[in-house]
């Protein structure tokens, strides 16, 4: 078997200007450094990570090689020489880059793998009416059609809204919010605002100023909704964000169905406080699980009261949901504000007034 000087120096066999190996791939590691470098020059980064894969007849190659008990690591021993010839363009290694480069030794094609960026913010959503997230259109799946007025979608979103500046700033591929809990498309979030990450995937730009991103996306979104608190995050940020369990002050017009008398709401209200027995709402059971949730109500007030409606605030645990703590949703919601005054009732607006007990690392 004929080698390069390379691959000899850990096989021995019979040194050649033709490699049976690599294939002459250790004589163009500074070309395909160079090419790689041209195809990166519109990205802003200063860490890197080389990796490679092997299959077909790299692969069939290597194989060959254990068999007559010669272990012979050439996508180390690639990586290796890749890395040094990037480092020399002053760019460092990292075990969390900001590019990854991953070369295959089959096509001799490579490529990059870019970190998305992430900012912590607060939004506040004014207005119903808005999803949180992108909603596409169940009936054409985006592409358009009469049901959903060829929009693409059921409803605009706060996601939209936040994104579309973001990404131009960036100059990145997309955007994906992930909030802290979710509210309704009906609900407003107002009062500090609801905690979110914002992931910019594959960004060109990746040392922006927040203070430029905010600007724009409350330009853009006057009116409807705005952010604050911008700071860049991590990704391990993301689950925490998500698993993390924050109370909830919300505040909600209420309808009877009959006239009841301030008192008797009262003390309805006083009777409510404490642990809710809910199974999944009605409404929502389409695409979540039917199952029984434990939650607590910690207090309940009444702000006014004018013969068959009512306002009133509840501070809740997270996942209690208000709509049916009224309405008592069929029974599903145990107690329930309708069963203990004895009249329907139901949830006309709702409100997020504020979002509590943040943990401390993202205040």
């Amino acid at each position: 078997m004929k080698v390069c000087k390379t691959c000899w120096e850990y096989t021995k066999f019979e040194i050649s200007d033709e490699c049976e190996i690599c294939c002459g791939i250790f004589e163009k590691v500074k070309e395909i450094a160079e090419k790689i470098f041209e195809d990166l020059k519109d990205y802003e980064f200063e860490t890197f990570q080389v990796g490679s894969k092997v299959w077909g007849s790299a692969k069939a190659m290597l194989e060959l090689l254990k068999f007559k008990e010669i272990n012979y690591d050439l996508k180390r021993v690639f990586n290796e020489k890749l890395t040094e010839e990037i480092e020399k363009k002053g760019k460092k290694v990292s075990k969390s880059p900001e590019i990854q480069i991953v070369f295959d030794l089959e096509s001799f094609t490579w490529e990059k793998v870019v970190k998305s960026v992430y900012i912590y913010g607060k939004y506040v959503k004014r207005v119903r009416g808005l999803s949180q997230t992108r909603w596409l259109c169940k009936k054409c799946n985006g592409m358009g059609c009469e049901f959903c007025n060829f929009k693409g979608k059921r409803y605009d979103s706060l996601e939209e809204l936040i994104i579309h500046p973001t990404v131009e700033i960036f100059s990145a591929k997309d955007a994906i919010l992930h909030g802290a809990g979710r509210e309704d498309v009906d609900v407003r979030t107002l009062g500090n605002g609801r905690p979110f990450i914002l992931e910019v995937v594959e960004p060109k730009k990746r040392r922006v100023d927040l203070e430029e991103v905010e600007k724009r996306v409350n330009e853009e979104g006057y009116g409807k909704i705005s952010v604050k608190f911008l700071k860049y995050a991590e990704a391990k940020d993301v689950e925490e964000i998500k698993e993390e369990k924050y109370k909830k002050l919300y505040r909600a017009k209420i309808f009877f169905s009959n006239k009841v008398s301030e008192e008797r709401v009262v003390e309805a209200l006083k009777k409510l406080i404490g642990e809710i027995n809910q199974k999944t709402p009605t409404r929502v059971l389409h695409r979540r699980g039917d199952i029984l949730r434990v939650r607590r109500l910690y207090d309940a007030k009444l702000l006014l009261h004018r013969k068959n409606k009512a306002v009133v605030t509840f501070l809740a645990e997270a996942g209690l949901y208000i709509k049916e703590l009224v309405s008592g949703d069929f029974g599903r919601t145990k107690p329930n504000l309708s069963e203990l005054l004895g009249v329907d009732a139901r949830v006309e607006k709702l409100d997020v007034i504020s979002v509590l007990d943040e943990p401390q690392n993202q205040r």
